[in-house]
C-alpha cells in the first residue's frame, strides 16, 4: 500500500492550456485490438482504461485510434472518424473523468503499417492481410513495404489532403467524444514519420527531399488539428528523437521538427523513437529511461513540454526524471499494463487517494 510520506514531484498537478491534469504520471497509449470491424470501443476498452483511471494516472491516452478506415493498421482498430463513434467513446470519456483522470486520445493514419493481422494471429504484425482477405491498399510517401507488408503506392496529393483533413475531422469528432487533449501519432513508423524520414521517403516533389519538405505534410496536420480542436484544449505530438538507423532521423532533425511544432502551436512532446524499419539493429535499446535525455533536449530546443515514454520503470524512476526537471510528465506503458494502480502507489494512504469503496484495505 503507499506509504504516509508527502507526495512526491511526479504527483503535483500540470496545466496545459486550459486542462488541469492533476499528476504527472500518464498512461501511454497501446494498441488494444478490441475493437470491432465499426471501430467502436467494447467492453474491454471501458475496463482496461477505466481501471488505471480509478488507479490513479493524471492522464489516460487512449490507444492509437484510426483517423480513417483506410488508415488502420488492423481491422480491429479504434476509430474516431464519425460522429457514431464520437459519441461511442464518451462512455470512456465519461468514466475516465468521472474518477479524476484527463481522457485524452491519440489519432493514427498507418500509412505502410496498415492492413496487417492482430498481434496474436498468424504473422502477426508483420502479417499481411489481402484486399480479397478484408485488408486495403496502403499508401505512403513512397513506394517502400515495411518488412513482410504489401508494397504501398506512393500518395498523390489528394491523398496528402484526404489525411489533412481525416486528421482534422478526427479532432473534432475527439472533442465531440469528450476528450480533453488530443495527440499525433508522427513515430513509430507510422504515415506521419514515414513522411519526416529519409528512411521511408524518397519522393522528389515538395513532400520530399530536404527536412523542411519531409516535415511538410506532418507541420499540415498538426496546424490543421490545432485549428480543429478547441484552443482552450492541449494538443501532443508522439515524436521520434531518432531512426536508431543510419540515415534516418537524428535528434538533430528532431530537434528542428520540436522547433517547428512550437510554432504550430502544439502544447507537448511526447517523446519516443525507432521502429521505423523491421531491422533488429534499429531498435531502441533495453535502457531505462532511453528516451528521457532526447525529451529534455528536444525542451530546451523548442521550448514545449515533454513526456517521455519507454522503459520507465515505475514511481521512483518518475520521480527522479520530473524533480531533475528532465521531463514535465512521464508516460507508462508496461509498468501500468501489470499494475493498474502503480500511481496511487506514490499517494499517501489517506482517503482522498484512494476510491472510497477501497478504503477498508487502507
Amino acid at each position: 500500500m503507499p506509504s504516509k510520506e508527502s507526495p512526491g514531484p511526479e504527483m503535483k498537478p500540470l496545466r496545459l492550456r486550459e486542462v488541469t491534469i492533476p499528476n504527472r504520471v500518464w498512461m501511454s497509449p497501446m494498441a488494444q485490438y478490441a475493437a470491432g470491424s465499426d471501430g467502436m470501443p467494447a467492453d474491454w476498452h471501458l475496463v482496461h482504461y477505466g481501471q488505471r483511471a480509478v488507479g490513479g494516472a493524471g492522464l489516460i491516452m487512449v490507444e492509437s485510434t484510426a483517423v480513417g478506415p483506410r488508415h488502420r493498421t488492423t481491422s480491429a482498430d479504434l476509430g474516431i472518424w464519425t460522429e457514431e463513434q464520437a459519441l461511442a467513446h464518451r462512455r470512456l470519456t465519461s468514466f475516465i473523468a468521472g474518477h479524476g483522470a484527463v481522457p485524452a486520445i491519440q489519432l493514427l493514419a498507418a500509412g505502410r503499417k496498415g492492413s496487417h493481422q492482430v498481434p496474436w494471429e498468424g504473422g502477426g504484425q508483420n502479417g499481411p492481410v489481402s484486399v480479397a482477405d478484408g485488408g486495403w491498399d496502403l499508401f505512403a510517401p513512397s513506394a517502400i513495404p515495411f518488412g513482410d507488408l504489401a508494397v504501398p503506392r506512393e500518395a498523390s496529393q489528394a491523398d496528402l489532403d484526404e489525411v489533412v483533413e481525416a486528421f482534422a475531422q478526427a479532432a473534432r469528432m475527439s472533442h465531440l467524444a469528450g476528450y480533453q487533449a488530443v495527440e499525433l501519432h508522427a513515430a513509430h513508423g507510422y504515415l506521419l514519420h514515414q513522411f519526416l524520414s529519409p528512411l521511408a521517403n524518397h519522393r522528389t516533389d515538395e513532400y520530399g527531399g530536404g527536412p523542411r519538405n519531409r516535415m511538410r505534410l506532418p507541420l499540415r496536420v498538426a496546424r490543421a488539428v490545432r485549428e480543429a480542436f478547441p484552443a482552450d484544449k492541449p494538443v501532443f505530438v508522439r515524436v521520434t528523437a531518432t531512426d536508431w538507423a543510419e540515415g534516418g532521423i537524428t535528434i538533430e532533425d528532431a530537434a528542428e521538427f520540436a522547433k517547428e511544432l512550437a510554432a504550430a502551436g502544439i502544447d507537448l512532446l511526447d517523446v519516443s523513437s525507432g521502429v521505423l524499419v523491421r531491422d533488429a539493429e534499429a531498435r531502441p535499446p533495453a535502457r531505462a529511461g532511453v528516451n528521457v535525455g532526447f525529451a529534455k533536449t528536444l525542451k530546451q530546443a523548442s521550448g514545449l513540454a515533454v513526456a517521455p515514454v519507454g522503459q520507465i520503470e515505475g514511481l521512483e524512476a518518475a520521480s527522479r526524471i520530473v524533480g531533475d526537471g528532465e521531463a514535465d510528465a512521464v508516460l507508462l506503458g508496461r509498468p501500468l499494463l501489470r499494475d493498474p494502480y502503480l500511481a496511487l502507489r506514490g499517494r499517501p494512504a489517506d482517503k482522498e487517494a484512494w476510491p472510497v469503496r477501497y478504503h477498508r484495505a487502507l
